[in-house]
C-alpha cells in the first residue's frame, strides 16, 4: 500500500499511462530461477531497445517497431481484441534493406548488466598504437555490452548480433555496465568482486584501470554527461565519485542509511540521483557534495535504524528523464513512480509487481521497467512543456559547475535557481 505525506491529496496524484509490455517466451526449463530482467537499456540514438529476458537471453528490438506494435495493440484493444501484450518474435522477412533488425542473443550465462556504446561523437582512443588494432570501430558503430554471472563481459555488434569481444578479469558477477557518453567507447564494469574496471574498446577491449575503494559489492555506476566523473554505488551507505581523467577518488557522499543500489546524473550534469534500500532517493549537487532534496517512498520517513533494515519500500532503481525535470523510480511496494524535481510527492504512479530496473527512452517519452518474471512494462512519461528558464539553466549547467555559478554577477536568487536550490 502506497503512503504519502499528510499534506498530499492522493486523488491529485495522476495515474501513469500504461502503453504496453514485452512478455518473454515460455522457457522449457526451470521457471523459478534465472528468469529476471535485471537490466533494460535504450540505444543512445533511440534505434534499439535491449532487455535481459532471463535464462541467458538478451533481445534486441528496433524501438520504432516496438512502439508501432504497441499502437496496433492499442487499436485492437479498443475493439475488444484482447490485452495489450506482445511476445517478441523475429520478423526479418518483412524488413526493407537497411532497416534495423531484431536479434536474439544467447549470452551463455545469466545476464545482469546491459549497456549500449556508440562511437558518436567520435573520440580518439588514448592508446598510441591504434593502427595495430584488430577492430576499427567506425563513426556509425553501435555496440552492446553484457555483464554475466560468471564475471565475463561480452561485446556484441548491435546491427549484426555477432560477438566481437570477450572481456575476462572480474572474479564475480558483473552487476552493471556503463559506457562513457563521449563516443570514446570507454566501458566501466561494476562487480560483486568489489571493484570497478575500466576498458578501452577502441584498444581491442584492453583493461585500462581497476578502481578500488568499495568494501562490498558494487551495484551500479554512471558517467556524468561530459564523461569526466563516474559515480558508483554498492552494498554500503556511501556514494563514490571518481575523476575519470586521473582515475582517482574525488570524494564520498554520505547521507543514505542502507545499501545504495542505483545512480544516474541529470542530462546537464548538475544533479545526481541515488536510490537506496533506505526507502529514499537523494538528489545531490555532485560539485559541492550537498543534498538538494529527497524523494521519500515511505511516510512518515523511517528512522535511520528502521531504514537500515528490511522493509517493503526498498527503492530498486532510479532514472533521470532527458528533459531534466522528471525522475522515475521502481520500488518493492509494487509501484512505479514519476517525480517532478523539487516536488515531495509523485506526479504519477502505476502498478508494477516485482520491479527491478527502469530506464527512460532516449527522447524521454517512455519509461521501461523490468521485473522478476522476465517481462518489461512501458509507461508514457508525464507531458509538460519546459519553461524557457529551465532550458536556459540546463544549457548553462552543461558547461558550468556550481562553484562558477556563484561567481556570476547576477542576483542571489538567480544564482540559487541555476544551482537548483530553488526549483
Amino acid at each position: 500500500m502506497a503512503s504519502f505525506p499528510d499534506f498530499v491529496n492522493e486523488n491529485e496524484i495522476g495515474k501513469a499511462k500504461f502503453i504496453g509490455e514485452l512478455i518473454p517466451p515460455v522457457a522449457p526449463f526451470d521457471q523459478k530461477s534465472g528468469r529476471e530482467t535485471w537490466t533494460v537499456a535504450f540505444a543512445p540514438d533511440g534505434s534499439y531497445f535491449a532487455w535481459s529476458q532471463g535464462h541467458r537471453i538478451v533481445r534486441l528490438v528496433p524501438w520504432k517497431n516496438c512502439l508501432a506494435s504497441f499502437s496496433v495493440r492499442k487499436e485492437d484493444r479498443s475493439s475488444c481484441a484482447g490485452p495489450q501484450r506482445l511476445s517478441r518474435q523475429n520478423s526479418e522477412g518483412s524488413l526493407l534493406p537497411g532497416e534495423p533488425r531484431e536479434h536474439t542473443i544467447d549470452c551463455g550465462d545469466i545476464v545482469w548488466g546491459l549497456a549500449f556504446g556508440s562511437s558518436v561523437p567520435e573520440k580518439q582512443s588514448r592508446c598510441v598504437n591504434i593502427e595495430w588494432h584488430r577492430f576499427k570501430f567506425g563513426q556509425d558503430q553501435l555496440l552492446l555490452a553484457t555483464g554475466l554471472n560468471n564475471g565475463r563481459i561480452k561485446i556484441w555488434d548491435v546491427y549484426t548480433g555477432k560477438l566481437l569481444l570477450n572481456l575476462m578479469d572480474h572474479t564475480d558477477i558483473v552487476r552493471d555496465l556503463t559506457f562513457a557518453p563521449d563516443g570514446s567507447l570507454v566501458l566501466v564494469s561494476a562487480s560483486r568482486d568489489k571493484t570497478l574496471r575500466v576498458w578501452d574498446l577502441k584498444d581491442d577491449g584492453n583493461m585500462v584501470k581497476v578502481l578500488r575503494g568499495h568494501q562490498n559489492w558494487v551495484y551500479c555506476s554512471a558517467f556524468s554527461p561530459d564523461s569526466s566523473v563516474l559515480c558508483s554505488v554498492g552494498a554500503g551507505k556511501a556514494v563514490f565519485l571518481w575523476d575519470m581523467d586521473k582515475y582517482t577518488l574525488i570524494r564520498k557522499l554520505e547521507g543514505h542509511h542502507n545499501d545504495v543500489v542505483s545512480c544516474e546524473f541529470s542530462p546537464d550534469g548538475a544533479l545526481l540521483a541515488t536510490a537506496s534500500y533506505d526507502t529514499r532517493i537523494i538528489v545531490w549537487d555532485p560539485h559541492t557534495a550537498t543534498v538538494l532534496f529527497e524523494l521519500g517512498h515511505l511516510f512518515p520517513p523511517p528512522s535511520p535504524i528502521f531504514a537500515g533494515g528490511a522493509n517493503d519500500r526498498w527503492v530498486r532503481s532510479v532514472a533521470f528523464c532527458h528533459d531534466g525535470r522528471h525522475i522515475g523510480s521502481v520500488t518493492d511496494d509494487r509501484l512505479v513512480r514519476f517525480w517532478s524535481i523539487g516536488e515531495k510527492s509523485p506526479q504519477a504512479i502505476g502498478p508494477l509487481t516485482n520491479g527491478l530496473c527502469c530506464a527512460f527512452s532516449t527522447d524521454g517519452s517512455v519509461l521501461a521497467a523490468g521485473s522478476r518474471d522476465g517481462s518489461v512494462h512501458f509507461w508514457a512519461s508525464p507531458h509538460s512543456i519546459a519553461s524557457l528558464q529551465h532550458l536556459c539553466r540546463m544549457t548553462l549547467r552543461r558547461v558550468m559547475p556550481t562553484q562558477q555559478v556563484y561567481t556570476l554577477p547576477i542576483p542571489f536568487s538567480m544564482q540559487d535557481y541555476l544551482a537548483y536550490k530553488t526549483l
